[in-house]
């Protein structure tokens, strides 16, 4: 038996089971979820197995709270699969009166949103899980507590074993949990498998619109070629084009971008809008991310080797691994990740806010001291234009780095931290 990799999203999940009759794990399919919920789950009704889905649909109608008798928390997989037993839930929480009844999961392929009457606000609780980070996956270390950074504990010099070869496979594999239990070359396949999934199957039934494969696979494919970048949707039209020879206008491409943020394939980074003091205006783009950087290296029929061949595609799919990263760990921060750009082209890769007000300003660079220097003198020009009389200060500032023999502080106050040496 496979021994469970325990997951951030553990923690947030029981405090979460705690506070509310029933909690819906949202997220990637093939990202753990199921797992995760059966580990605090005490029965399951598991709507994925055809038999169980066929005899709940003929008990919905004549007594669905049959379907929801269980040992609490009761897990609920595959849920969409039944859309009425939303309600039914729904219904149930507000008759039982307590916390912890019930989780409910399933793929990424949700439901119509008129196939269920009530929205479960004030019974329902969401987590939102993501494919795995580093630290879960075993290959950081955890030497570095972003939580730490932010409560002012500083550290000293730690040493970062992560070579580059290392990095471009982790890119490649993703954060697939099954991936990371199999041997290298196995491994490698599951975001083939998971790219072939989607544009062959998921893009069609996401909301029961036909869709072409081939398209999606364009738009994959210019997002994988723009990303981590704050690209248009004409620009990723335009080059899609040159490889469509059907007509393609941008409501087409913005309906397609739209199923695939169903999916949670795409989680574009949405802009900062801090207080500044500068006449410049802040860019509000988002910033083009997959919910694993593996999704852009299948689109594109990468490999390691190819990643090391191409250091330009290599920085940018680094970039978006380190948002994927920090987007798990900003879960149990109580924080969002943005990103910050403005029309004198200050910028700033990602920020992590908190819901305390407290934030975070990092640059996400592959590695080298030129690349680091630059990253520095970003930051602590952004920094210099923040308005502290209507915000507070930076907790921190860091550039988040792929190669480099050590995690450590520079004279200017800027952290220096490998990807592979940090944690929540």
């Amino acid at each position: 038996m496979v021994k469970y990799k325990s997951r951030i999203a553990d923690r947030i999940l029981e405090r979460k089971v705690l506070g509310k009759g029933a909690v819906l794990i949202e997220g990637p399919k093939w990202c753990g979820k199921t797992t995760t919920a059966k580990q605090m789950a005490k029965s399951v009704l598991n709507l994925g197995d055809s038999a169980v889905l066929n005899q709940s649909a003929q008990m919905i109608d004549l007594s669905p709270a049959t379907l929801l008798e269980g040992d609490t928390p009761r897990l609920i997989d595959e849920w969409q699969a039944l859309p009425p037993i939303w309600d039914s839930i729904r219904s149930e929480v507000d008759k039982r009166g307590m916390p912890s009844q019930f989780i409910l999961t399933g793929s990424s392929v949700l439901p119509d949103a008129d196939a269920t009457i009530h929205s479960g606000t004030g019974r329902f609780a969401h987590v939102k899980m993501r494919t795995m980070s580093l630290y879960e996956s075993g290959e950081s270390t955890g030497a570095i507590s972003l939580a730490d950074l932010f409560e002012g504990k500083g550290f000293g010099v730690v040493r970062n074993d992560m070579e580059v070869e290392q990095l471009a496979f982790l890119i490649c594999r993703g954060g697939w949990p099954w991936a990371t239990l199999v041997p290298e070359g196995v491994a490698l396949d599951q975001a083939f498998d998971y790219f072939d999934s989607v544009v062959n199957y998921d893009i069609q039934r996401v909301d029961k619109v036909k869709r072409s494969a081939e398209r999606t696979k364009l738009l994959l494919r210019s997002y994988a070629r723009n990303i981590a970048q704050q690209v248009s949707m004409a620009t990723i039209r335009k080059d899609m084009l040159a490889n469509d020879s059907s007509t393609l206008d941008e409501n087409t491409v913005v309906d397609y971008i739209k199923a695939l943020k169903k999916l949670y394939v795409i989680e574009d980074l949405p802009a900062w809008n801090p207080n500044i003091r500068s006449k410049a205006a802040i860019r509000t783009s988002d910033t083009r991310h997959f919910v694993d950087p593996s999704v852009g290296t299948a689109a594109l029929g990468l490999g390691p080797k190819d990643l090391i061949n191409d250091l330009q595609s290599f920085g940018l799919l680094f970039e978006d691994l380190v948002v994927r990263d920090l987007r798990v760990y900003a879960e149990t921060l109580d924080g969002s990740l943005y990103h910050y750009r403005d029309s004198n082209g200050l910028e700033c890769d990602a920020v992590l806010h908190r819901r305390n007000g407290s934030y975070a300003l990092l640059e996400v660079k592959l590695g080298g001291e030129e690349r680091i220097e630059d990253g520095a003198k970003n930051l602590k020009d952004l920094e210099s234009k923040i308005d502290t009389e209507r915000m507070p200060a930076p907790s921190f500032l860091a550039v988040v780095v792929g190669v480099g023999q050590y995690a450590y502080q520079r004279k200017d106050g800027v952290y220096v931290l490998p990807i592979s040496c940090l944690k929540d």
